[in-house]
């Protein structure tokens, strides 16, 4: 079972939050960047959201510090500035479009294996935090758990694909990119929500007796 995060550990969570929101919420006003001011109230109804969550199940204080982090970089992704010369010359100068390695791994990607990583790791904490074994003892990682807190984890990711895609029917203009751009959104989705359910499954896996 992880250690829940105290009360003061969450305030310090949402201030941070809070103080980056803030900062894109004002620059995104001063630019005009509807777009970006739609993604900050979609960020505030899952802050919202996710305080609901942690008062049920009590998520730990990592958890909640990756989620933030989370979403410091999807604030910076849409709005800081890049060089040319390290994104394709017909989208937007921002640092979502930044080219780790040149048609191969950009910042977009890294984002999204990350964060649905991190969903994973919450739908877990959510899961165990409220469930026992059939032996009344808190809930082990097994395989088939894992596959499901993956599949939630992408399913998060999909959900996300559908806000996106709503932006791009309500907004005269988006960053978000066509169909190729989607589809390797749901692969780094993938790969972070599978990479996080072989590392949960390693620390929580049954301890069998010798």
């Amino acid at each position: 079972m992880h250690a829940p995060a105290s009360p003061q550990d969450l305030r310090n969570v949402l201030l941070f939050s809070a103080i980056y929101i803030l900062a894109a919420g004002g620059y995104s006003f001063v630019q005009g960047n509807g777009e970006f001011i739609f993604y900050i109230v979609v960020m505030l109804v899952l802050v919202v959201a996710l305080v609901a969550a942690h008062r049920r199940v009590r998520l730990s204080r990592p958890l909640l510090w990756c989620l933030s982090l989370w979403g410091l970089t999807h604030m910076a992704g849409g709005l800081l500035p890049i060089p040319a010369g390290r994104h394709d010359a017909d989208v937007s100068g921002v640092l979502y479009n930044f080219w780790f390695i040149r048609d191969w791994l950009k910042y977009d990607q890294v984002v999204h294996a990350y964060g649905f990583g991190v969903t994973t790791w919450l739908c877990w904490q959510a899961l165990s935090a409220r469930t026992l074994n059939v032996a009344g003892r808190p809930l082990e990682a097994t395989p088939g758990l894992m596959v499901l807190c993956a599949a939630a984890g992408m399913g998060f990711g999909a959900f996300n694909e559908v806000i996106e895609f709503i932006a791009t029917l309500t907004l005269p203009e988006t960053n978000v990119g066509g169909y190729e751009n989607t589809g390797w959104d749901l692969v780094f989705n993938l790969i972070g929500s599978a990479a996080a359910a072989v590392i949960l499954y390693r620390i929580y896996r049954p301890r069998f007796a010798s």
